[in-house]
């Protein structure tokens, strides 16, 4: 078998598709975790401490000759920015993907859990000599 062959077994082995099937779903998941936190939780964390755009915080590290205020401006200019507020996001994200991925694999594992309860093991057979012995035993006593 060569090096084609070899590569083709392990592409269709289950758990390469799995994997990829994990990407996938992990990518479209990522996109909605980053609205979740851009669209909902951070303009309600903004309006609390009084209507802060995260996304604009930021510090110029360079000099700004045209007094450009926007970072989007700022990095198209190509001026050095220190631009902690969309870490914040960004860390609100990995925060919440984190919270939301523990919450599933805890209830996956609670479902695992529960299949092993809901099929309980049938006891092992008694060997014929422990039954032959117990026969005995109870002729013995009448």
């Amino acid at each position: 078998m060569g090096m084609l062959g070899e590569f083709r077994e392990f592409a269709v082995k289950g758990n390469v598709i799995d994997l990829a099937v994990g990407v996938i779903i992990g990518g479209a998941f990522g996109k909605i975790v980053d609205s979740l936190v851009g669209d909902i939780i951070m303009p309600l964390i903004g309006s609390i401490f009084g209507a802060l755009d995260f996304s604009n915080l930021f510090i110029i590290l360079g000099k700004n000759p045209n007094n450009l205020v926007a970072l989007a401006e700022l990095k198209k200019a190509g001026i050095p920015v220190f631009a902690y507020g969309s870490f914040i996001t960004v860390a609100v994200n990995f925060v919440i993907l984190a919270f939301v991925i523990f919450l599933m694999i805890k209830q996956i594992n609670r479902l695992k859990k529960d299949e092993k309860v809901a099929v309980p093991e049938a006891p092992p057979p008694v060997p014929e000599d422990v039954l032959l012995l117990r026969e005995i035993r109870d002729a013995l006593k009448k």
